[in-house]
């Protein structure tokens, strides 16, 4: 039987094709520590929260944009709500709620100055990445604990030998993949990425349309920092740091092109599962923490690069 050559260019192939590999040969490495429930449980868990903000980051990444400041949010979002729970005694659901309204506020804030006054989406979320930061810390300090046993049961709570951040990762996929894949609302991010003039001109609101991306990918991280907060039972300033170059990283190579207009919601999925596979490597390996950050910033230049190779060539993955 003759295998479709074309498969090969589709980006979710090729790395579920590289996972499956890099996931045998681990097991043959570290027979015993790699390949056992407990492990992989807590490879899914530790990438959960990162996998949860690629979905976000992807679509900014179809629509042509990228946003810098997704791990400052992180830390802000579970920040602000166990303040307030913790000093004003705020229930639960409605901090939560409180939570992401302010991070929707935040995305808004850097989709209409992208959109409407037309400042770099890098200059504008990096100087967002800073402003939020310096937020997350005011809300709460050197750290907050002692959150209600409510809010900590949405992170800690476990259904089938995982924890339920993990389910809560699978739930956004599956929602973002159908939505992105069958509304016409998300298919046209597509086109916004791929001709932004062309968009445009066949009557899509292309501004209105990039302030909702900014929107959404903020609030997914607002989500993910509630998620992260629960899960360690407290907040932490220092949340996310570093979160949007591993995000960025995973996305791009799950098929995203940082000139927009390509990838898939699974993509970011698997993106981020192969990255968390090489984090958990590296420890197995005893790889010291300094060359980590490396090894990683090295994957980045080398999916960036590969590319932008491919589309010179005219076969850019799907």
């Amino acid at each position: 039987m003759k295998i479709n050559s074309n498969i090969w260019q589709d980006r979710v192939v090729t790395l579920s094709a590289t996972i499956l590999v890099l996931v045998v040969v681990s097991s043959i490495i570290w027979q015993g520590q790699f390949a056992n429930l407990d492990n992989l449980s807590l490879v899914l868990l530790n990438l959960s929260i990162d996998a949860i903000v690629a979905v976000g980051m992807m679509v900014l990444l179809i629509s042509g944009s990228f946003d810098l400041s997704v791990g400052s949010v992180v830390a802000f979002a579970g920040g602000l709500a166990a303040y307030l729970m913790y000093y004003w005694g705020v229930f639960v659901p409605v901090a939560i709620l409180v939570s992401l309204a302010a991070c929707l506020l935040i995305g808004l804030v850097n989709g209409a100055l992208v959109a409407y006054v037309g400042i770099n989406p890098l200059i504008q979320t990096l100087a967002m990445m800073g402003i939020v930061r310096g937020l997350a810390l005011m809300v709460s300090g050197s750290g907050i604990q002692n959150l209600p046993d409510g809010f900590n049961a949405l992170g800690q709570s476990q259904f089938m030998g995982f924890q339920s951040p993990v389910w809560y990762m699978l739930i956004v996929v599956v929602i973002f993949s159908f939505l992105v894949r069958r509304t016409i609302f998300f298919r046209r991010y597509y086109y916004i990425g791929g001709n932004e003039k062309a968009a445009l001109l066949s009557g899509i609101r292309v501004k209105k349309m990039k302030v909702y991306s900014f929107m959404l990918a903020s609030a997914l991280a607002g989500l993910a920092g509630i998620i992260l907060s629960a899960r360690l039972g407290a907040a932490m300033p220092t949340a996310g740091q570093g979160m949007e170059l591993r995000v960025i990283t995973a996305v791009i190579l799950g098929g995203a092109s940082l000139l927009g207009g390509q990838g898939k919601i699974m993509g970011a999925l698997l993106g981020t599962i192969f990255m968390g596979l090489v984090a958990n490597i590296m420890i197995l390996a005893r790889i010291s923490g300094y060359w980590q950050q490396i090894i990683l910033g090295i994957i980045l230049i080398v999916a960036v690069a590969t590319d932008i190779i491919m589309k010179r060539r005219g076969t850019s993955p799907r």
